[in-house]
């Protein structure tokens, strides 16, 4: 299986309204939890080892480490 990046969801608007809502009325450590939950929900139903290995790497690629950024 390959990792699909093309828009995929059926319903964008409607699942950034849950998600938002998934959030609501939760602190930041609250928040980031039910982030890994969900996260760890949907690696599960994936499953595929190195699909899920190359998802992480697109997803950091990129992204500038803390200690980094706060050096700039």
């Amino acid at each position: 299986m390959n990792l699909n990046t093309a828009p995929n969801l059926d319903r964008p608007d409607d699942f950034y309204e849950a998600l938002s809502d998934m959030h609501r009325g939760l602190d930041d450590a609250a928040s980031q939890d039910v982030n890994a939950r969900l996260i760890l929900l949907l690696c599960n139903h994936i499953g595929g080892h190195d699909l899920l290995v190359e998802a992480m790497q697109r997803a950091r690629a990129g992204v500038t480490p803390a200690a980094l950024a706060d050096a700039a």
